[in-house]
């Protein structure tokens, strides 16, 4: 049984492929295209994962996509008649669902397939449906109290319930024009950062400010006593102007969707190339804590009304690893379960493995436990590749050398690191979510408190408030975190224990947090040997992991790895078995 599970025409458009129910590949558009958050039908991915699987469009018997336009119509409806949206706004979304609908024919046409030979069924999944499935049926969990939360989708902000099983069942949805995920994106928008999922930075900015702007945020967005929230929506366009929105093709756009009453009550708001002011480093803090405040309401709510310890998360705003990081003291949960692409990307595992649990019937078999489904490359194509480059990379003053035995390989870049040099270190197959999680990484020294200044002048280029991740032994993060979980996909900021705080400052935020990625050696054997090697010198059992960039999407092939490498001021970059110095 081939299901092919996509999210397309919407940003992080993704596919993946499960074969009698196991997860064989999955992997984002912005890989192949170069595009971040691409948007459109995820062609490139889908022949990524059909390739994977060793099987052709033909083969497919099942089709499932994350949106079902006819979800929720009446609702719609009733929306439409009583609070008369622009024109412009409908257009929109009838354009959309024609999309949607087309979704097999233009998958056929992008493949060179016959339509007619096709024998796949196409199912349509409710979006935050399609969201709840994707940290459910692939988690540890046989009963859990789910909950997605996000921007839009299907005309639902935020859905809940229980799963049992195979079964989902929803207990509650908050419909548009009500989002939790709106309201932190309007603010994100409002601060200057204008790019599609630029959130995270406002998390980042979020540790260097103080929530003083609580009473205004607790009126724009306010709890309810059955465990909802609603926006005042007279800070806000969505619900009558729309947002103008590009979904085909390229790097997704959204305008804005704050109001003019939001300036009047902030004053204006920030241009791009303005100054961060500390006003503005408060409203973050303030943001945060108010979207904290909201989301444990929920969670409380369902926590209490469900009887359950266990929580599957997911939706875009389940990528707030501040917020997941705090949800073990502000809730009665005690243990969580967050895919690594929680947000729209995952979408193509929920619709999918949402086909295969909830209407086919089938088992559950399948834990995601390790985030490496995407294309890998081997050794071979390695060596033709520094042979095509090799006098570029002679006149770099670059040194090539291939270490077969691991640990020696590990001990030599851990070697490097020990001594401040900053390390491209591409591995195996491509990691699946937005975060570097060892085997497309930039990786430094922890214990340097300047680290973070080094890799932004020579590789990033980016905001100096924006942090690093510590990657950790799983067995030690008891010795360095407060709280002692694993979360082997950086989705949860815990705090750094405070006499650790001076010997990985490079990884410690300014407000002693980390975003922490557990590694187990089962899970990657040879980025965990890096990290004890590094151990073994050094004393420490951390490294600091950024993702392997430079302001594009994380690299995916070893030719993306190596421009990279001779564009910055890299200094070693480590390819499977190559290692690459400059001398």
């Amino acid at each position: 049984m081939v299901i092919l599970g996509l999210n397309a025409y919407h940003g992080d458009s993704s596919a993946c492929i499960a074969v009698d129910g196991k997860l064989v590949a999955a992997v984002e558009e912005e890989r192949f295209t170069r595009i971040k958050h691409w948007a459109g039908i995820p062609a490139e991915s889908v022949k990524y994962c059909l390739a994977e699987a060793g099987v052709s469009l033909k083969d497919v018997d099942h089709i499932a996509i994350n949106r079902n336009p006819g979800a929720n119509a009446a609702r719609k409806a009733i929306y439409a008649l009583s609070k008369r949206p622009s024109a412009r706004l409908v257009a929109s979304r009838f354009r959309n669902a024609s999309k949607i609908s087309g979704v097999k024919a233009a998958l056929c046409a992008a493949l060179g397939t016959d339509v007619a030979q096709m024998k796949a069924a196409v199912h349509n999944v409710e979006h935050h449906i399609a969201h709840l499935a994707s940290s459910f049926y692939v988690s540890p969990f046989e009963r859990a109290a789910v909950v997605s939360v996000d921007g839009f989708g299907d005309f639902v902000g935020a859905m809940w319930g229980v799963a049992n099983g195979n079964k989902i069942k929803v207990d509650r949805r908050i419909f548009f024009p009500h989002s939790l995920g709106l309201f932190y994106l309007a603010f994100t928008q409002y601060l200057g950062f204008m790019n599609y999922g630029d959130e995270y930075k406002v998390m980042g900015l979020a540790a260097y400010g103080q929530p003083e702007y609580m009473e205004e945020m607790r009126k724009i967005v306010r709890t309810t006593g059955d465990g909802g929230f609603v926006l005042d929506l007279e800070y806000f366009t969505h619900h009558k102007e729309g947002a103008a929105m590009t979904w085909e093709g390229g790097e997704p756009k959204m305008g804005p969707v704050f109001s003019g009453r939001l300036e009047k009550l902030f004053g204006p708001a920030r241009k791009k190339e303005e100054p961060l002011e500390q006003r503005h480093k408060n409203m973050a803090a303030s943001l945060q804590k108010r979207y904290e405040e909201v989301l444990f309401h929920i969670l409380n709510r369902v926590q209490k009304s469900t009887g359950l310890s266990a929580l599957a998360l997911a939706g875009g705003c389940a990528m707030n690893s501040l917020a997941n990081g705090k949800i073990f003291a502000n809730t009665g949960f005690k243990d969580i379960y967050i895919q690594p692409a929680a947000g729209d990307a995952g979408g193509a595992i929920g619709a999918a493995y949402y086909v295969w649990n909830h209407l086919l019937g089938k088992g559950r078999s399948f834990v995601l436990e390790k985030p490496y489904l995407g294309p890998e490359y081997g050794n071979d194509a390695i060596e033709r590749l520094l042979k095509e480059n090799g006098e570029r990379l002679k006149a770099e003053k670059c040194a090539i050398g291939r270490i077969g035995d691991t640990e020696a390989l590990c001990r030599e870049t851990a070697q490097a690191i020990s001594e401040g040099k900053v390390v491209g270190w591409f591995q195996g197959r491509v990691e699946w979510g937005p975060r570097a999680l060892g085997n497309r990484s930039i990786v430094g020294d922890p214990r340097r408190a300047d680290m973070k200044e080094i890799l932004n002048l020579k590789i990033k280029r980016r905001e100096s408030f924006r942090p690093f991740a510590p990657s950790i032994h799983n067995d030690a993060t008891r010795d360095y975190f407060e709280t002692d979980y694993p979360d082997p996909f950086m989705l949860k900021v815990y705090k750094i224990r405070d006499e650790k705080r001076g010997i990985i400052p490079a990884v410690t935020h300014a407000d002693g947090t980390g975003r922490l990625q557990t590694v187990r050696r089962q899970d990657n054997p040879r980025y965990w040997q890096l990290i004890e090697e590094f151990r073994k010198i050094a004393g420490v059992p951390v490294i600091l992991n950024t993702s392997f960039n430079e302001n594009e999407p994380i690299v995916c092939k070893p030719s993306e790895a190596l421009e990279c490498f001779l564009r910055t001021k890299m200094d070693v970059l480590v390819l499977n078995d190559f290692l690459i110095k400059r001398t």
